[in-house]
């Protein structure tokens, strides 16, 4: 049995100011039509394997995302839900444990949710190899060919060759300086890491146990107490925190390439593909199409005398003018500028933000809710104006706010409202107004999706000042 597990918990802060903390990169459309999440779940589906249901590990502040995302496959998708990040090892032991307690002898292939892969084929080929030596006992990864000295991924060194299409890993090694990968592309013996595996769901807990016991039993402790949560998986939260933050090459890979057992080794399955794990402005750069002057442009920019620049215009006209080598991202509330070759950097601005605690970091003027999203359209003193999508079939807490009053005015759509006891409908062009202290809820039960402009008026007006009394989703 083949479990799919889809690591979908990472922050994407290299990707800022258009990934946030609570919408990252892998629920962004950067390579296609799709999210990087659902291109990876098709990518998946597209495999010559009899699958089992995957299993997608997220933080709990990205469930309803995720859920939304995946939606016409939620009956074939377990999520589990991390309380907190604690890096790809404690991620990989829920589902090994998850799978373990469906079936004993579950196989997992592992992927992350935000990387590129062009050639199905390839990859559909190094997968089936990739099982066929995992159903061993072997511990597989996948190394991709590197044909260009880059500093942003870690390699694996090949060792002995285990036959034509495999070999056994030497080494891994962190990400190295330009004059070391430059190195390391010339001699042909290292590949990069792609931070792919497939291995047994019990030979892979053995070794946590082994190499990283607490790790293994915060995770086994936090599995066995979970709890069911509508679409959801709730790990136990004290029990999960208890682990170790680590990432699975830190806690077994590694030090299975240092035993001395004549059982632990790990084979590396190379895939010959055009793969990024688009963890950089660059490298967006480099896997999109691009003009003459190697200008990748995506959004309203104009530019005249530029060359080799990466440009998301998402909120405005963007114009550029004798410029060369920068990389310009303008979303609704922030504007990157920077020098391309400093892009692996960005997460330094991230940083910068938190410690001086403004929360562009963590979320933009686009918020998304299980029901919809709002975009805050302007704000001030004893004001605030949004606007309000709700998605067919979806409705906001039944809830009251203590601080502030609200005027709704709809756009399109019909609103189902409730205000104390009057159940009442505003369509097109109405309005009507919730009274501060007044319990409410707001629903669109039409067939088209409903957006409206709310204006709040009052003393407090953040998201902390509401009083849920009933809730679809789960909220407190």
């Amino acid at each position: 049995m083949i479990v799919p597990v889809i690591l979908a918990g990472g922050s994407g802060e290299r990707l800022w100011p258009l990934s946030r903390s609570l919408h990252p990169k892998q629920f962004l459309n950067l390579s296609g039509e799709s999210s990087l999440l659902q291109t990876t779940y098709k990518r998946i589906k597209q495999l010559d394997l009899k699958l089992h249901d995957s299993i997608v590990v997220c933080s709990q502040d990205h469930r309803f995302i995720v859920a939304e995302q995946l939606k016409d496959d939620l009956p074939n998708i377990d999520i589990l839900l991390e309380p907190e990040s604690k890096s790809t090892a404690p991620a990989i032991a829920l589902a090994a444990f998850h799978a373990i307690q469906k079936n004993e002898n579950a196989t997992l292939l592992v992927v992350p949710s935000d990387h590129n892969i062009d050639d199905l084929n390839s990859f559909r080929s190094s997968t089936k190899k990739a099982v066929q030596i995992a159903l061993a006992e072997s511990l597989v990864t996948f190394g991709i060919v590197a044909k260009t000295p880059h500093t942003g991924f870690g390699y694996i060194k090949k060792g002995v060759e285990l036959d034509e299409t495999a070999c056994y890993v030497d080494q891994f090694i962190e990400k190295p300086c330009h004059d070391k990968a430059l190195e390391y592309i010339q001699s042909g013996d290292y590949f990069w890491n792609s931070g792919m595996f497939v291995f047994k769901a019990k030979r892979y807990i053995e070794l946590l146990q082994r190499f990283e016991p607490e790790i293994f039993h915060a995770c086994q402790k936090s599995i066995n107490m979970a709890s069911k949560d509508l679409d959801f998986i709730r790990v136990e939260t004290k029990s999960f925190r208890e682990s170790p933050s680590k990432s699975i090459d830190y806690a077994v890979m590694e030090p299975i390439t240092r035993s001395k057992h004549s059982s632990d080794s790990v084979v590396m399955v190379p895939l010959d593909s055009n793969w990024s794990d688009i963890g950089t402005w660059s490298a967006l750069w480099e896997m999109r199409e691009k003009d003459q002057q190697g200008n990748c442009i995506i959004g309203d920019a104009i530019y005249k005398d530029t060359t080799n620049c990466m440009v998301h215009a998402n909120a405005k006209l963007v114009a550029l003018l004798g410029v060369d080598n920068l990389v310009v991202v303008d979303t609704k509330d922030a504007l990157l500028v920077a020098n391309m070759n400093k892009d692996q950097e960005v997460k330094q601005i991230v940083e910068k933000l938190k410690s001086s605690n403004r929360d562009e970091w963590e979320v933009s003027r686009e918020v998304y809710r299980p029901w919809g999203n709002f975009d805050t359209l302007e704000q001030g003193l004893g004001y605030k104006v949004k606007k309000i999508t709700v998605q067919t079939g979806a409705s906001l807490s039944l809830q009251k706010h203590l601080k502030r009053a609200e005027h709704w005015v709809v756009v399109s759509g019909v609103a189902k409202v409730t205000r104390e006891n009057d159940v009442f409908y505003v369509r097109e062009n109405e309005s009507t107004y919730i009274p501060i202290g007044a319990i409410h809820a707001l629903e669109n039960s039409g067939d088209e999706v409903l957006e409206l402009i709310e204006v709040q008026t009052g003393d407090i007006l953040n998201e902390e000042d509401i009083i849920r009394y009933k809730d679809n989703y789960g909220r407190q």
